[in-house]
C-alpha cells in the first residue's frame, strides 16, 4: 500500500511519530509500506516567499531546486521518526524514486515512473519514503510537479507498484458537501472517479484533480482519509450500478470565481473566438460561457475565470472591445457557483428541474448555467450562495444515508 501524507500530517516532529505509528500499525497487518510526504506544514509557501524576496524573476529550474528541498527534508524527518519506533526506513528523492518527467519547470508532467530501488528497499523488509510532487527531466534536471502533485506521486507509485493508494490529509474523506456551509454533511464511502474529477473541477480542493486523473486512466483505487482520526474515509473507484442509484451526491460551492461581461458586442462571425483566444494567450482559464441571442446586430457575450485572473481577462476583454466597437466591458467579483455532481443523473430525468425550481422557491436568481452529462453548475451572487448550497443539499435529501454507503 502507497501512504501520502500531506503537509498537516507532518507539521512537525510529534505529527510525524504519529505517522510512524501508524505505519508500524499497517506493517504488523502484514501491508507492506511505501510513503510519499509532502513538505512539512507551510513551508512550501515559506519558500516561495523567500524566493520573491531574493529575484522578482526566478528562474524555473532554480525554482525547482528550492521547492523541492521542503520534501527532501521531509522525508530524512520522517525515515528517523520511523527508525524511532523500530521501523526500518529509507528516503528517497522523487529522481531516486524513479520518476521521469517533461521538462516544464515548475508545472512537471510525469512521462514514466520506473521503481526499481523502491521494489528493492520493500523486498528487504524496509519502508521507502518518497519525496512528493518531484522527479527528474529528460535533461536531467530536478523537476516540480506544482501544487497538489504529492498525491500524484502516490497514485503512480501505487500504479507502477500494482498496490493501492491512501492519501491522508486533514479532511476524513469526500463530503456531501463543505460541512462548514452544511453541518448535516455526510462523508461517502465511495465515489466515481467521473464523480471526483467534476468535484474537482468545481472546486472541491482535495484530493488533487491530476491524481484523480491519474487514477483513472490507470484504474488505481484510492482511499481519502484523516491522519488525524484513522477512520476509514472515502474510496474513488470504478462506478458501478450502486453509484447510479443516487441522483446527486455532492453539492460544491465555490467561491473563487468572477464574471466579466462584454455588452453590445457586433454579432459578427469570428470575434468569440478571437476573444478565447486572446485569453488563451494570456493562460486565462475560462470556465462558462454564455451569448445572448442577437437584437438588433448587437450581443452580450460573459464568461467566468478565475478571480485570479480577472485582470488579464479585463485586459484582453478591453483590447478588443475598442478595436470592434463594443459598448462596455464589465467584471464581476461578486458571483459564487454551486454546483450538483452525481453518476445518478445519466438515468433520471428531472434533477435540473428540481435544481431551479428549489432555488427559484428561495429566492435566488441564477445567473449563469453549465451542464455535463453528471454535472448541473449555476452561478449565482456570491452572498447567496451558502444558503443556495443548504437548500440544494436538502432538496436532494443528502443527510440521509444511500446504498452506496459501504466499503468496496
Amino acid at each position: 500500500v502507497v501512504q501520502k501524507f500531506g503537509g498537516t500530517s507532518v507539521a512537525d516532529p510529534e505529527r510525524m511519530r504519529e505517522v510512524a505509528d501508524h505505519v508500524a500499525r499497517t506493517r504488523r497487518r502484514g501491508d507492506d509500506v511505501v510513503l510519499v510526504v509532502s513538505a512539512m506544514g507551510k513551508e512550501t509557501d515559506d519558500l516561495l516567499h523567500l524566493a520573491s524576496q531574493v529575484s522578482g524573476t526566478p528562474a524555473g529550474r532554480e525554482m525547482d531546486m528550492l521547492i523541492t528541498a521542503g520534501e527532501r527534508k521531509a522525508t530524512a524527518l520522517v525515515s528517523m521518526a520511523l527508525h524511532g519506533v523500530g521501523v526500518p526506513a529509507d528516503s528517497f528523492t522523487g529522481s531516486q524514486a524513479g520518476f521521469l518527467t517533461d521538462t516544464n519547470h515548475t508545472n512537471a508532467k510525469i512521462l514514466e515512473v520506473r521503481p526499481d530501488r523502491i521494489r528493492e528497499a520493500v523486498d528487504q523488509g524496509r519502508v521507502p519514503v518518497v519525496g512528493g510532487s518531484q522527479g527528474v527531466s529528460t535533461e536531467r534536471n530536478v523537476t516540480f510537479f506544482g501544487r497538489g502533485g504529492s498525491d500524484t506521486t502516490a497514485v503512480a507509485l501505487a500504479h507502477a507498484l500494482g498496490g493501492v493508494c491512501e492519501l491522508y490529509t486533514d479532511v476524513s474523506g469526500i463530503f456531501t458537501t463543505d460541512p462548514r456551509v452544511v453541518p448535516e454533511a455526510r462523508r461517502l464511502a465511495r465515489v466515481s472517479f467521473d464523480e471526483m474529477l467534476e468535484m474537482c473541477a468545481c472546486g472541491c480542493p482535495k484530493p488533487a484533480m491530476r491524481a484523480v486523473e491519474y487514477a483513472r486512466t490507470h484504474r488505481v483505487p484510492v482511499h481519502v482519509r484523516s491522519s488525524f482520526t484513522w477512520e476509514p474515509g472515502t474510496w474513488i473507484v470504478e462506478e458501478d450500478s450502486v453509484m447510479e442509484q443516487a441522483m446527486v451526491s455532492g453539492v460544491v460551492p465555490d467561491a473563487s470565481e468572477a464574471k466579466i461581461t462584454l455588452t453590445g458586442v457586433p454579432d459578427q462571425p469570428g470575434i468569440a473566438g478571437r476573444l478565447f483566444r486572446g485569453l488563451a494567450e494570456r493562460d486565462v482559464n475560462v470556465d462558462m460561457i454564455v451569448q445572448n441571442v442577437s437584437e438588433h446586430g448587437r450581443t452580450d457575450i460573459s464568461f467566468t475565470l478565475p478571480r485570479a485572473d480577472v485582470e488579464a481577462g479585463r485586459e484582453v476583454s478591453e483590447a478588443l472591445a475598442t478595436e470592434i466597437g463594443c459598448e462596455a466591458v464589465v467584471p464581476d467579483d461578486g458571483i459564487g457557483r454551486v454546483s450538483l455532481v452525481g453518476a445518478g443523473m445519466k438515468s433520471h430525468p428531472g434533477v435540473a428541474a428540481t435544481v431551479f425550481e428549489t432555488l427559484a422557491a428561495n429566492g435566488i436568481n441564477i445567473e449563469m448555467i453549465s451542464t455535463s452529462a453528471i454535472r448541473i453548475s449555476c452561478i449565482v451572487r456570491e452572498a447567496e450562495l451558502d444558503r443556495a448550497v443548504a437548500v440544494l443539499h436538502e432538496a436532494f435529501h443528502l443527510d440521509e444515508p444511500v446504498g452506496r454507503d459501504g466499503a468496496p
